[in-house]
Protein backbone atom coordinates (compact mmCIF):
# COMPACT_ATOMS: atom_id res chain seq x y z
CA UNK A 1 0.00 0.00 0.00
CA UNK A 2 1.06 3.21 -0.93
CA UNK A 3 0.10 7.26 1.05
CA UNK A 4 -1.86 8.84 -1.42
CA UNK A 5 -0.07 12.45 -2.15
CA UNK A 6 -1.85 15.14 -3.77
CA UNK A 7 0.93 17.16 -6.74
CA UNK A 8 0.70 20.54 -7.46
CA UNK A 9 -0.58 19.45 -11.20
CA UNK A 10 -3.50 18.39 -9.70
CA UNK A 11 -6.16 21.16 -9.42
CA UNK A 12 -7.93 20.20 -6.24
CA UNK A 13 -11.96 21.70 -5.94
CA UNK A 14 -12.16 24.16 -3.42
CA UNK A 15 -15.55 24.46 -1.46
CA UNK A 16 -16.69 27.81 -0.01
CA UNK A 17 -18.37 27.80 3.23
CA UNK A 18 -19.96 30.40 5.93
CA UNK A 19 -18.82 30.58 9.43
CA UNK A 20 -21.56 32.85 11.60
CA UNK A 21 -19.63 33.73 14.40
CA UNK A 22 -22.74 34.58 16.60
CA UNK A 23 -24.25 31.73 16.31
CA UNK A 24 -21.11 29.20 17.12
CA UNK A 25 -21.09 28.70 20.99
CA UNK A 26 -17.44 27.94 20.63
CA UNK A 27 -14.89 30.45 21.90
CA UNK A 28 -12.33 32.67 19.56
CA UNK A 29 -9.50 30.25 20.25
CA UNK A 30 -11.54 27.17 19.33
CA UNK A 31 -13.75 28.36 16.52
CA UNK A 32 -9.60 29.59 14.85
CA UNK A 33 -8.62 26.24 15.92
CA UNK A 34 -11.25 24.79 13.38
CA UNK A 35 -11.41 27.25 10.32
CA UNK A 36 -7.39 26.73 10.48
CA UNK A 37 -8.10 23.16 10.01
CA UNK A 38 -10.49 23.83 7.10
CA UNK A 39 -8.28 26.60 5.65
CA UNK A 40 -4.92 23.64 5.22
CA UNK A 41 -7.42 21.36 4.03
CA UNK A 42 -6.65 18.40 7.05
CA UNK A 43 -10.57 17.60 6.74
CA UNK A 44 -10.28 16.31 3.16
CA UNK A 45 -9.18 12.40 2.60
CA UNK A 46 -6.50 14.18 0.29
CA UNK A 47 -4.55 16.31 2.24
CA UNK A 48 -0.89 16.82 1.70
CA UNK A 49 1.26 18.91 3.91
CA UNK A 50 3.62 20.78 1.52
CA UNK A 51 0.92 21.99 -1.00
CA UNK A 52 -2.35 24.25 -0.10
CA UNK A 53 -5.43 21.64 -0.64
CA UNK A 54 -7.56 24.13 1.89
CA UNK A 55 -11.22 25.80 1.13
CA UNK A 56 -12.50 28.95 1.29
CA UNK A 57 -13.53 30.57 4.34
CA UNK A 58 -16.21 33.14 5.15
CA UNK A 59 -16.84 34.37 8.44
CA UNK A 60 -19.77 36.65 9.02
CA UNK A 61 -20.64 38.22 12.20
CA UNK A 62 -17.10 39.00 13.62
CA UNK A 63 -17.89 41.82 15.75
CA UNK A 64 -19.85 38.91 17.67
CA UNK A 65 -16.90 36.20 18.72
CA UNK A 66 -17.36 35.17 22.06
CA UNK A 67 -14.12 35.48 24.56
CA UNK A 68 -13.45 33.94 27.98
CA UNK A 69 -12.24 35.94 31.06
CA UNK A 70 -11.32 39.50 30.91
CA UNK A 71 -10.24 39.38 27.38
CA UNK A 72 -12.83 41.78 26.04
CA UNK A 73 -11.24 44.43 28.27
CA UNK A 74 -7.27 43.17 28.52
CA UNK A 75 -6.10 41.55 25.55
CA UNK A 76 -3.62 43.78 23.57
CA UNK A 77 -2.48 43.30 19.78
CA UNK A 78 1.03 44.32 19.20
CA UNK A 79 1.93 45.97 16.08
CA UNK A 80 5.00 48.12 14.77
CA UNK A 81 4.51 50.72 12.95
CA UNK A 82 8.08 50.72 10.72
CA UNK A 83 9.25 54.15 12.10
CA UNK A 84 11.63 54.38 15.14
CA UNK A 85 9.89 53.73 18.19
CA UNK A 86 6.53 52.81 16.16
CA UNK A 87 5.28 50.08 18.51
CA UNK A 88 1.65 50.36 19.00
CA UNK A 89 -1.21 48.71 20.16
CA UNK A 90 -4.48 47.91 20.09
CA UNK A 91 -6.91 46.14 22.65
CA UNK A 92 -9.42 43.80 21.76
CA UNK A 93 -12.53 46.39 22.48
CA UNK A 94 -10.67 48.68 19.93
CA UNK A 95 -10.63 46.35 17.08
CA UNK A 96 -14.11 44.82 17.69
CA UNK A 97 -15.36 48.59 16.86
CA UNK A 98 -12.48 49.21 13.90
CA UNK A 99 -12.28 45.92 12.34
CA UNK A 100 -13.59 42.59 13.81
CA UNK A 101 -12.50 40.60 10.95
CA UNK A 102 -8.96 41.05 12.12
CA UNK A 103 -9.55 39.73 15.21
CA UNK A 104 -10.26 36.25 13.61
CA UNK A 105 -7.42 36.89 11.14
CA UNK A 106 -4.73 37.73 13.81
CA UNK A 107 -5.93 34.02 15.67
CA UNK A 108 -6.22 32.20 12.49
CA UNK A 109 -2.91 33.10 10.99
CA UNK A 110 -1.30 31.93 13.82
CA UNK A 111 -2.30 29.00 13.74
CA UNK A 112 -1.02 28.58 10.33
CA UNK A 113 2.68 27.22 8.69
CA UNK A 114 4.50 30.28 9.17
CA UNK A 115 5.97 30.32 5.50
CA UNK A 116 4.55 31.15 1.85
CA UNK A 117 1.98 28.28 2.63
CA UNK A 118 1.04 29.77 5.71
CA UNK A 119 0.56 33.44 3.73
CA UNK A 120 -1.47 31.66 0.53
CA UNK A 121 -3.78 29.33 3.08
CA UNK A 122 -4.66 33.01 5.23
CA UNK A 123 -5.72 34.77 1.75
CA UNK A 124 -8.77 32.14 1.93
CA UNK A 125 -10.15 33.44 5.01
CA UNK A 126 -12.55 36.43 4.84
CA UNK A 127 -14.28 38.00 7.68
CA UNK A 128 -16.66 40.46 7.50
CA UNK A 129 -18.39 42.61 10.43
CA UNK A 130 -22.24 41.93 10.20
CA UNK A 131 -24.35 39.46 8.76
CA UNK A 132 -23.69 40.05 4.81
CA UNK A 133 -20.73 39.24 2.47
CA UNK A 134 -19.95 39.70 -1.01
CA UNK A 135 -19.30 36.72 -2.09
CA UNK A 136 -22.55 35.23 -3.45
CA UNK A 137 -21.35 34.22 -6.48
CA UNK A 138 -19.27 31.42 -4.91
CA UNK A 139 -22.66 29.71 -3.60
CA UNK A 140 -21.22 29.27 -0.14
CA UNK A 141 -22.49 26.83 2.28
CA UNK A 142 -22.95 27.11 5.81
CA UNK A 143 -21.45 24.74 8.17
CA UNK A 144 -21.53 24.33 11.98
CA UNK A 145 -17.87 24.76 13.15
CA UNK A 146 -18.38 23.05 16.24
CA UNK A 147 -19.09 20.02 14.26
CA UNK A 148 -16.14 19.25 13.13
Amino acid sequence: MTTYMAKAADKASRQWWVVDAAKTDLSLGRMATRIAKILMGKHKPTYTPHLDTGDFVIVVNAEKVKVTGKKRLEKVYPYFTLYPSGLRARTFADLVVRDPGKIIRFAVSRMLPKSKLGRTQISKLKSYKGPAHPHAAQKPEPIDISKI
